[in-house]
C-alpha cells in the first residue's frame, strides 16, 4: 500500500458532514438539490470513502426518526452516482455499506410507520438494479415484514 500522510485531504470528508449534517436543517422530504450536493461531496471525498459511509451510518444512526428515510436516500444517491462515474466494478461505496448493513436498517426501521415503505421500495429497487446482492436485500426485506430483527 501507498503511505502518504493525509494532510488537507480530509476537508473533502469535512465537507462532507458539513452537507451531510445540514439535512437537520430541512423538512423532509428533502429536495432533488439538496441530495445532489451531498452525493457530489461524497464523490468528492472518494479517497475516503470509509469515513463517508461511517459518517451516514452515524448519521442514520443518530438522526431524529423523519430522517431516516433521508438517509436512507443519502445512500441510494451516493451508490448510484459512484456506480454510474466510475462502473460497477469499481464502486467501493455499495461493498462498504454492506459491511455494517443490518444494522444501519435496523437503525433505519425506526423511521415513522408509513416511512417504511419508502424503505422496502428502495430495497425493491436495489434488487431490481442489482445494486446490491439478494442474499443482502432479503434479510432487509424480512426485517421489514417482520418490522424488528428477531434477535438483538
Amino acid at each position: 500500500g501507498s503511505s502518504g500522510s493525509s494532510g488537507d485531504n480530509m476537508e473533502a470528508v469535512k465537507t462532507f458532514n458539513s452537507e451531510l449534517y445540514s439535512l437537520n436543517d430541512y423538512k423532509p422530504p428533502i429536495s432533488k438539490a439538496k441530495m445532489t450536493q451531498i452525493t457530489k461531496a461524497a464523490i468528492k471525498a472518494i479517497k475516503f470513502y470509509k469515513h463517508v459511509v461511517q459518517s451516514v451510518e452515524k448519521f442514520i444512526q443518530k438522526c431524529k426518526p423523519e430522517y431516516k428515510v433521508p438517509g436512507l436516500y443519502v445512500i441510494d444517491s451516493i451508490v448510484r452516482q459512484s456506480r454510474h462515474q466510475f462502473g460497477q466494478e469499481k464502486d467501493v461505496f455499495a461493498p462498504r455499506f454492506s459491511n455494517n448493513i443490518i444494522s444501519t436498517f435496523q437503525n433505519l426501521y425506526r423511521c415513522p410507520g408509513d416511512d417504511k415503505s419508502k424503505i422496502v421500495r428502495v430495497l425493491n429497487l436495489w434488487q431490481k438494479n442489482n445494486v446490491f446482492k439478494s442474499e443482502i436485500i432479503q434479510p432487509l426485506l424480512d426485517m421489514a415484514a417482520g418490522s424488528g430483527p428477531s434477535s438483538g
